[in-house]
């Protein structure tokens, strides 16, 4: 089991920054480029690196070898956390897991494969894992 970390950062703690609620005006973000299914964020939050392989090895155990999985989003931000019983001050504490800033409309995952059913199957049991709010977003030619 490896976790998503960044394998190099300038800093390596860093500040959480604002908040992310702005809706992604992005259009690049927002639309499928290498799938023919997708999950689609509808609210701001932040899903750690722990979340992220739970949603790559539920899409991975589904879909197998009849599709392609595309991850769109990285966790790049470190959380940082003092340990239990220790007393204010004394510095900022250490590294203890990372997360990707999530806004709402940007594309999580997608999926190519020609099971479309599967796919969609698979996308349906990942919501679940996840801690914000997601719909699924289609290809235009396959709504028809």
């Amino acid at each position: 089991m490896m976790l998503f970390t960044p394998k190099k950062a300038k800093f390596t703690k860093q500040q959480k920054g604002r908040a992310f609620n702005k809706i992604n005006k992005d259009l690049s973000l927002n639309q499928l480029k290498y799938g023919c299914i997708g999950l689609k964020a509808l609210e701001p939050g932040r899903i750690s690196s722990t979340q992220l392989l739970a949603l790559r090895q539920t899409l991975n155990k589904h879909i197998k070898k009849k599709g392609r999985i595309f991850l769109n989003i990285f966790p790049h931000t470190p959380i940082t956390k003092k340990p239990i019983k220790v007393r204010m001050g004394k510095g900022k504490g250490s590294v203890d897991h990372h997360v990707a800033k999530i806004q709402p409309g940007l594309l999580l995952c997608e999926i190519e494969t020609a099971s479309f059913s599967l796919a969609k199957k698979a996308l349906i049991l990942v919501q679940n894992k996840l801690p914000i709010k997601t719909k699924l977003v289609f290809e235009a030619n396959l709504i028809s």
